[in-house]
This record gives C-alpha cells, structure tokens and sequence, in this order.
C-alpha cells in the first residue's frame, strides 16, 4: 500500500497475496485437479495409481486415503482434500475416494455458480441445506437388518449373508476383489469380527485393536489364516528352550531381563583376577534370582517387552521356561487383553495373580522364517490375520483391503442399516434434492440443484471406469428411479449393466459411510468456499554455511590440499 506516495510495508518481503475471485478460483482449482486424479479409481472396475516417494519407494494402490497421503501435496486448499479422506479413513475406514471426488464436484458446480454472479455466501447456505436434506432422506431409504446375538450360531448364520455381502463390496474394487482370494479374505474378516464383537446393552462394541495383521512374505495368499489368538514375528531366544508349551502360564515383562546399568559413572578397580570373577559371579547371581522369582511364580512362558541377557536365557532354559523378547508395545497391550495377564514393570512384584493363559504358546515356521502362535487365550476375543503373499507391495494391499472390510462390519454392528450400492443411492438423492428445491425460493435454490448434479457425478464415473456410455446409463438409471420408482435400481459394474435391485446382486453398503462421505464432502467444500484471500508468507531463505578447516591443512588432515 502507499500513503501520499510513500509506501506503506504490512507484509514480509517475498509474501504473496491473491484475494477476491483470483483466490477462489485458485483453491477450486486445486480441488479439483485432486478429485480428478481419484476419480478414475473408483469402483469395481477402478484403476490403481503408482506412488513413488522422494526415496524411491513405490506404493500401488487404489485406496482413497492411500494415495492422498503419499502424494505430498503442496496446494493449501488441496491439503484441505487430503484431511477430507484422512478424516473419513478415521471416522468409518471406507468411501475415501467417494468423499475426494464428491468434494471436488461440489467445487466445480460452485464455480459455475459464482461465475453466474451469486455469493459464496448463497451458495454455502443452500450446500448446508442439501446436506441436511440429503441425510433425511437418506435414513427413509435405509434398510435396517437385525443383527440377533451374535454368540449364538443360528443368528451368526443369518447376518452371514449380509455381511459377506458388504465386505464383498467393500473390496470389489481391490486387487483381492475376485476369485478365490475374495472368499479367503471374507471368511476371514467375517469370523474375525464376530468373534471379537461385543453387545453392550442394545448395541455392539468393536475395538479392531484386538485384530492383529501380521504379514509375512512368502506363499500365496491362500495360504493366509485367521489364528484365534495372537502371533509375534519373533522366535525363541535360546536353543535349549522348549518350542512348545501346553497350559502356559504366561509373564508379560515390561522391564529388561538385564544386570542394570548404574545412572551416574562408576569406575571399579580390580588388583587381582578373582576380584574378576567376583564381579562376574555376582552379575550371574543378581540374574538368578531374577529367574528364580519368574520359575517361583509358577510363570513358563516369558514375553518380554525389553532386552533378555545371555546369562539370563541360560537359567531360563535351564528351568524349561520359553521366553521371547523385544516385543513391541502394542503387541503386550494385546497379550495383556488376550491372556487375561498384567503388564508388570518390576520382576519384585510379579505374583501368580499377573500370569496371562494360553493354552499353547508354540514357535512354528512360516516360510523362512520362526513365529510365535498363542492360542486358546482366556479371552478369545483377540485374534490375528496371518497374511502370506508374493511382495510386501502386494501384502501392503491386501492389508488395507482387509482394514476397509473390518471397518464395513464395524460400522454395521455400530449402526445395523445398510443402503444399496451402485449409484442408487446417490441417483435417489439426486432426484429427491431437485424435487424438493422447487418448494425454496430464494438463490439457495440454484445451489441445491448443484449439490444434486454433483450427486449424479459418482454413478457417471462408475459407469466411465466400466467402460459404459455415462450419459445413456445415467439417463437409464433416472428412468428407472423416476418413473417405475425403482429407488434401488444401480449399476452392475462387473457385468456392465442397469439392475433393477443393486441389494439382490449383494451389491450393499453401510449406511454410516454414506452419511460420512455427504458429510466430510460438504464441509470441505464449504470450507474452500469460504476462504477469498490468500496471504503465503516466502519460504525461509537457506543460508549457506562456510564449513571452517579442520585439522592441519583445512578439512582433515591434508584436507585443504
């Protein structure tokens, strides 16, 4: 700015400011550039992206959350996209690419809007009420499914179909979504979270930390398996300890099996060599006891979170005790709930009360290398997904593929409503939202029916990425939901075609992530909305530093030469 022709400096030299339209226009565009990458991603017949990080690492997948993440972006507004699918990956673990894209269509349709003259204001105010409405509608077109106690085994088989139906389309579109490998995978997610569901009053209770995944190369994933219990990927310490222990009586250590080093510095001095052995006979001793306590207890499995010493390992299998170590943090957490024991922190304080049960601790081989299998816990409700593949690629996919999946039927259990696949739902809304926008005077109206043409954007990239006319199919499926009102009425991906009831082909999903994706893509977009100036500040400037000489003649020894 300039005052009476002096200037007037508010910012930092080197900062930039865009305001007004420019800025808007800006951000959009950066929105949208993000939803485009994702969009060919979406669907049964989606397509994966390649990620290679600034260290050459290469990650292949088509999971929303994935590939925002790893992308790096730099674009502030495009930041705020990332966060969309960060944030729906936490709150239900699905619809990630559906939230992107469906947030960068609401941007594009906005563009039109402002370009017609109308505020962002207006336009915000009327995406709110869309939003609002469109989750009305969506909790009529919901189907409620009653789930029954799932420990009895006539009710598991009845939800059976339905969640096998769920996962299924949860991960058609990944690299396990067909075949054998895709009735592997759904037996195992399915099993897995009804064991380790819980009914709480009315409802059910799903902690997926007590679901292990543990990957190991190797084998194809056939070969994968659901162990009722937990695995570490570590192998007994010592060869003079048992490889198999029936009824364990287990004792979590968090604390090293170690003489202890003392906090300040000691120095000994020692004039004879039996002044040597003294020492050495000592260390021995404070070792024994140790072990002494833990074999006292009645404890003859040891999982320690810290170190063992070699010394230590001798005595230990001296009293047939096996004993593991350097387990990680979040596997004692799930030992702790499996087998019923206590963390303990002093080996002083272990009693008989803080040993975990298991009735068999094992060390077996997987591929090339040793695992440790603890099975038949006290509390069957921790279990762990052994994963077995060709590449770490391959096992890194599947492992998302499965989390999707377990997220699908936890979100089920928390709310047990499910709603048609295939674009019917988004088709339904669409036409719900124009219907209701003739009864709304005002400009808001034009902003409604732009939320519902943004709707209609998703089952048109379902239809593009099957490689099907998106025009002739769209107005197909509005044929069918307006006029026979078939509301249910979607697209079959697989088989390229317009069904009349998406829930007969088990093509289903939770009603929960529809509402997430609604939800996490209005708010974006109206977040982006909002924002008419952008003020970045300049990249701190990278001094060079002048490495002074070192040693005789500059750097090292003849380092100036």
């Amino acid at each position: 700015m300039s005052l009476y022709g002096v200037p007037v400096l508010i910012l930092k030299e080197g900062t930039k400011r865009t305001t007004g339209r420019d800025a808007l226009r800006s951000n959009i565009l950066a929105a949208r550039v993000l939803a485009e990458v994702l969009k060919t991603s979406l669907g049964p017949r989606g397509l994966d992206k390649m990620l290679v990080d600034s260290f050459g690492d290469v990650t292949i997948t088509n999971d929303g959350a994935t590939i925002v993440k790893e992308m790096e972006v730099q674009h502030p507004a495009a930041k705020l996209l990332v966060e969309v699918a960060k944030a729906q990956d936490a709150e239900v673990g699905d619809g990630t690419t559906t939230a992107v894209v469906l947030a960068g269509t609401l941007l594009e349709k906005a563009e039109t809007l402002l370009d017609q003259g109308i505020h962002p204001t207006i336009i915000i105010e009327g995406y709110k009420m869309a939003m609002k409405k469109a989750l009305e509608e969506l909790e009529k077109i919901a189907t409620k499914i009653d789930l029954g106690d799932l420990s009895k085994p006539e009710d598991r088989e009845k939800v059976k179909p339905i969640f096998k139906n769920l996962v299924e389309t949860t991960i058609s579109s990944k690299y396990v979504g067909s075949g054998a490998t895709l009735e592997k995978v759904t037996e195992m997610v399915i099993d897995a979270i009804v064991t380790i569901a819980e009914k709480r009053g009315d409802r059910y209770e799903v902690r997926l930390d007590n679901i292990k995944i543990e990957k190991k190369k190797g084998g194809s994933l056939l070969d994968s398996q659901l162990v009722y219990g937990i695995v570490l990927d570590k192998e007994v310490v010592h060869p003079g300890m048992p490889r198999r222990v029936e009824k364990a009586k287990i004792a979590l250590l968090d604390t090293p099996l170690e003489v202890e080093k003392p906090e300040i510095s000691a120095k000994i001095n020692i004039t004879s060599p039996e002044l040597i052995k003294a020492f050495l006979d000592e260390e021995a001793k404070l070792l024994k006891e140790m072990v002494e306590r833990i074999a006292g207890v009645g404890a003859n499995v040891v999982i320690c979170q810290k170190g063992i010493d070699d010394v230590a390992q001798h005595f230990l299998a001296k009293k047939k005790i096996l004993a593991v170590r350097r387990v990680k943090r979040s596997d004692m957490e799930k030992l702790a709930h499996a087998t019923q024991g206590r963390i303990v922190t002093s080996i002083r304080d272990l009693t008989e009360k803080d040993l975990g049960y298991a009735e068999l601790v094992e060390e077996r081989k997987v591929g090339n290398d040793k695992m440790v299998f603890i099975e038949g816990c006290k509390n069957p409700k921790a279990v762990t997904i052994l994963l077995r593949g060709a590449n770490d690629m391959l096992l890194d996919e599947v492992e998302r593929s499965i989390q999707d999946a377990l997220h699908t039927l936890r979100n089920v259990l928390r709310e047990p409503a499910i709603v048609p696949g295939g674009g019917a739902v988004e088709i339904e809304l669409a036409l719900r939202l124009r219907d209701w926008a003739e009864t709304i005077s005002g400009k808001e109206q034009l902003a409604v029916l732009a939320f519902a043409e943004a709707l209609e954007e998703i089952p048109m990239i379902l239809a593009e990425t099957a490689g099907l006319d998106a025009l002739d199919t769209i107005a197909e499926l509005t044929r069918k939901h307006k006029e026979e009102g078939k509301i249910y009425a979607g697209i079959d991906v697989v088989n390229g075609k317009v069904v009349d009831d998406m829930t007969k082909i088990g093509v289903i999903e939770p009603v929960i992530v529809k509402k997430q994706v609604i939800k996490s893509a209005t708010e974006s977009a109206t977040m982006v909305l909002k924002i008419d100036d952008i003020i970045a500040a300049a990249p701190p400037k990278k001094e060079e530093k002048k490495e002074e000489g070192k040693g005789k003649f500059g750097g090292g020894e003849f380092g100036g030469f």
